[in-house]
């Protein structure tokens, strides 16, 4: 079973705001617990103190953590595209390879209704926006092969060119040539990870995403959407083992740790996804709660690994290297 944790760190107006050492002593109980990734947004429905920025949290999550994959959200609205590539590439060499993005594209988001959109744009073309620049980041992260960059000070050669390939897009919304100024990480390419998506949405999501995260349901409705997502993944061209499929299960302080790991369990038999996304609150009392109780036993029932395999987010996954997609 695969597990991720969600941790929105917007925390609303009159709330306890979270500082690093309480973020990352929780980080490094869900590394010691084989927990595969922490995923870290920063917005709120509403007014709200965020602490951090997202993607610069995970840099400092990176110096005190060896293990763990480190996910970031980042709007596909908010950015350019060569930025948040470049941004996202370079956090994967820092943390030597433990790098994920979650692209954020819901057309009702608080970005979508702050963006500058032509008169009569559509959701749809959201969608097709959104599809578009999730190509070109990935694009931009191959745009050198692993042993590209030379450094030859003798031969003057900073690198070989039959080895460097510049994107050169041209599309409906974007012009990007490339490549980055930044090498490839060790698992290649951040793992994309997507979520909040409807019906439209999933057929971008089974030829993207690496990870998709889906809100629960029963186990029944759970198993129909996981098998339909194989599917699609299948129809894209894609080995379906090439997608894991998490299902979102919410925990707070006042949830019974038994009945969420019974959960769990109830789900993970009847093969309806491949892991879990645990969305918690940022109280402490929530982490305390995760950490002390339901982690030890999500460990003794055998639910979590023991270690990590290898030392890439994709190894930890079972995903092929990003140039292989």
């Amino acid at each position: 079973m695969h597990l991720a944790i969600s941790l929105n760190i917007a925390a609303a107006t009159g709330e306890t705001v979270m500082d690093f050492s309480r973020i990352s002593k929780f980080v490094r109980q869900a590394e010691a617990a084989g927990v595969d990734m922490i995923v870290i947004s920063d917005t709120a429905d509403g007014p709200s103190i965020s602490p951090f920025e997202a993607t610069t949290l995970l840099a400092a999550l990176a110096t005190v953590t060896d293990r763990i994959g480190l996910v970031a959200s980042a709007s596909t609205l908010a950015h350019q595209p060569y930025n948040l590539a470049r941004r996202f590439a370079s956090l994967d060499v820092i943390s030597h390879g433990r790098i994920g993005w979650h692209a954020t594209m819901a057309q009702g988001s608080r970005e979508a209704a702050n963006f500058s959109r032509p008169e009569g744009f559509s959701d749809t073309d959201f969608r097709r926006r959104a599809e578009e620049y999730i190509g070109i980041v990935q694009g931009l992260w191959q745009g050198w092969d692993a042993d590209a960059l030379l450094f030859d000070k003798t031969g003057g050669r900073f690198h070989d060119p039959e080895k460097m390939h510049l994107l050169d897009h041209k599309g409906e919304f974007f012009s990007v040539r490339g490549p980055l100024n930044v090498a490839r990480s060790p698992q290649d390419t951040p793992v994309l990870v997507l979520s909040g998506l409807s019906e439209p949405d999933l057929d971008i999501a089974a030829r993207t995403a690496d990870v998709i995260l889906l809100e629960s349901g029963s186990a029944e409705s759970a198993k129909i959407h996981f098998d339909d997502l194989r599917r699609r993944a299948t129809a894209a061209g894609r080995d379906p083992d090439a997608v894991k499929v998490l299902t979102n299960i919410s925990f707070g302080s006042d949830d019974g740790p038994a009945v969420t790991i019974d959960r769990l369990e109830t789900q993970l038999r009847a093969k309806s996804c491949d892991g879990f996304n645990i969305q918690l609150h940022t109280q402490d009392s929530a982490l305390d709660d995760f950490a002390d109780r339901v982690l030890p036993e999500l460990r003794q029932r055998g639910l979590v690994q023991e270690g990590y395999c290898g030392a890439t987010l994709r190894s930890h996954l079972g995903l092929a290297r990003g140039g292989d997609r």
